[in-house]
């Protein structure tokens, strides 16, 4: 059985499940320790989610021997999700799951997801003041003001680079802090100096063969939006306005992606996917063999670029800036479905995943960067940053710049069809030279009409 998300929202729209189960759940304490409770835990994930997971109930289940946790893996977020809703249609939804934030607020504005607000702000220690990192949490969980989910970790875009190429140019590398991140222009002048051809000549001189080209400076990916968000929002655009409708084409935006198309076409500071293509290599190869100084990829990259894994002495630094700095925070939720026959085992279970223990596991291995404040201390740090993993700037990253630029987003129903169709194809377009003032307005109109047809839907 599979089913379209405007199927969803009618079948789930009819339920009465979500408003039943929020009044037993004042009503119900924890079960005696002598009758197990079983619940079921879905996701998606690959080695490293799966081993962090079955740790994580081995954990809470000698915490709390009266609530067994089934996890219910799938390698694919896309085939799970996909499952999700179908399962959900069907009556068999897991009782707690990672929810993809592409979903998030259409499946909780449609009722598929319990109402966990007021458990939060009763709980002695998720509901202190800032537990989690603010205002950014609240912006990505919070629909009207209130809690279907919380987050499970910051995910955000920075550069990864070869120190080595830096040291042997004699450049300073980016860091994370406000006087050592680039001014776009610094950032361009940097590209140019750090990109030869095989006959050392750089961009700017006379005779450089672009065809050629033996070090790239950067790679910034163009495959999706999430990159190309980051820098949108430092060139003070937005993504979505307070009506929950796209504005990637407003001028602010449509410059911010076209200078990052530019490096490709214009500056040939970066390398086409064709040209990395005919390497044989990713930018985590390029980076190692010396063949790309920078590369902007998720911060969940440093599980496998970073100095344990690398030949070459490895470092990390905020984007370059325009207007401002900034990144675009993401993550999957953890969240109670309202079809659940246990709310309040399912609750606890979905409180665990929210305490320092389930995020450290991830942190440490340089998959997830932490949304709790305490483990962004002087002290907390010390329980995740690791040595021979993260670089020796790392805590700024999370300490520092993504409190103070981290942008987190939240995507409103309708938008997996409207990126899908509109959105997606526009970015593909740029991303093969034609230019932002050419597609996204199009493009946008067309996506906001899906929008705007699925709030006239819910």
């Amino acid at each position: 059985m599979s089913i379209s998300r405007r199927d969803f929202l009618k079948l789930a729209g009819s339920s009465t499940a979500g408003m039943a189960l929020l009044s037993q759940l004042g009503q119900m304490g924890i079960v005696s320790a002598q009758d197990v409770t079983n619940i079921a835990f879905g996701g998606w994930g690959g080695v490293a989610e799966d081993e962090g997971v079955q740790s994580a109930i081995k954990v809470f289940m000698e915490e709390h021997p009266e609530i067994a946790v089934e996890w219910q893996h799938t390698p694919d977020a896309g085939v799970y999700s996909q499952n999700l809703l179908t399962n959900y249609a069907a009556g068999t939804a897991p009782d707690t799951s990672f929810i993809v934030s592409d979903n998030y607020e259409t499946l909780a504005v449609s009722g598929a997801l319990l109402d966990i607000t007021d458990l939060i702000k009763e709980d002695p220690l998720l509901g202190q003041p800032n537990y989690f990192l603010e205002p950014q949490e609240s912006d990505r969980c919070a629909i009207n003001g209130r809690w279907y989910g919380i987050g499970s970790t910051w995910v955000a875009h920075h550069i990864y680079y070869n120190a080595q190429v830096f040291e042997d140019a004699g450049i300073t590398p980016p860091g994370f802090l406000d006087d050592e991140i680039w001014a776009w222009d610094d950032f361009l002048e940097i590209c140019n100096a750090l990109t030869m051809d095989s006959a050392g000549r750089h961009p700017n001189d006379s005779g450089f063969d672009p065809e050629d080209i033996q070090q790239y400076a950067i790679d910034w990916p163009m495959g999706w939006w999430m990159p190309l968000v980051a820098a949108v929002f430092s060139n003070d655009g937005g993504f979505f306005n307070e009506d929950g409708l796209l504005v990637l084409d407003s001028p602010e935006a449509m410059e911010a992606m076209q200078r990052v198309a530019d490096l490709i076409y214009v500056h040939n500071v970066a390398p086409r996917s064709a040209s990395m293509e005919s390497l044989g290599m990713n930018n985590t190869q390029m980076i190692d063999t010396g063949r790309l100084a920078m590369g902007i990829d998720g911060s969940w990259a440093l599980s496998w670029i970073n100095p344990s894994m690398m030949s070459v002495p490895i470092g990390t630094g905020a984007l370059p800036k325009m207007v401002k700095p900034a990144t675009c925070l993401q993550a999957h939720f953890h969240s109670v479905l309202s079809t659940t026959q246990h709310p309040e085992e399912a609750w606890q279970w979905v409180r665990f995943l929210a305490t320092p223990f389930y995020q450290e596991h991830f942190a440490k291995i340089g998959l997830w960067t932490p949304n709790q404040t305490a483990m962004l201390t002087e002290e907390g740090l010390k329980g995740w940053i690791t040595e021979g993993i993260h670089p020796e700037n790392y805590a700024q990253w999370a300490a520092d710049y993504l409190p103070a630029h981290g942008v987190a987003v939240s995507l409103p129903p309708g938008w997996i069809e409207a990126n899908a169709n509109f959105i997606q194809p526009a970015i593909d377009a740029l991303a093969n030279g034609e230019q932002a003032v050419d597609v996204f307005p199009e493009a946008v109109r067309q996506a906001n009409e899906v929008l705007m047809e699925m709030k006239e839907d819910m």
